[in-house]
C-alpha cells in the first residue's frame, strides 16, 4: 500500500460541503474515507467489490423509495 501522503484522494464535484466521502484508488485496493475525518483509517475494497457497488449504484440498488 502507498503510503497515505501519496495517495490522490477524489471526491464528487457534486459535493458541496465538507462532509464528503472520498476515495483513493492504491494498487488492487479501493480507499474510502470521510472527508470530515481524514486521520481515521480509510475502509478498503477490493476492486472487484468497488466494481460490484458501482454497479449496484447504477442498478438504483441503493435507492430509497
Amino acid at each position: 500500500m502507498n503510503r497515505p501522503s501519496m495517495l490522490v484522494w477524489h471526491r464528487s464535484p457534486a459535493c458541496g460541503t465538507a462532509a464528503c466521502v472520498e476515495v483513493a484508488f492504491d494498487d488492487d485496493r479501493v480507499l474510502v474515507r470521510d472527508s470530515k475525518h481524514p486521520e481515521r483509517e480509510p475502509l478498503s475494497f477490493s476492486t472487484e467489490e468497488w466494481r460490484a457497488f458501482e454497479a449496484g449504484v447504477k442498478a438504483g440498488v441503493f435507492t430509497q423509495q
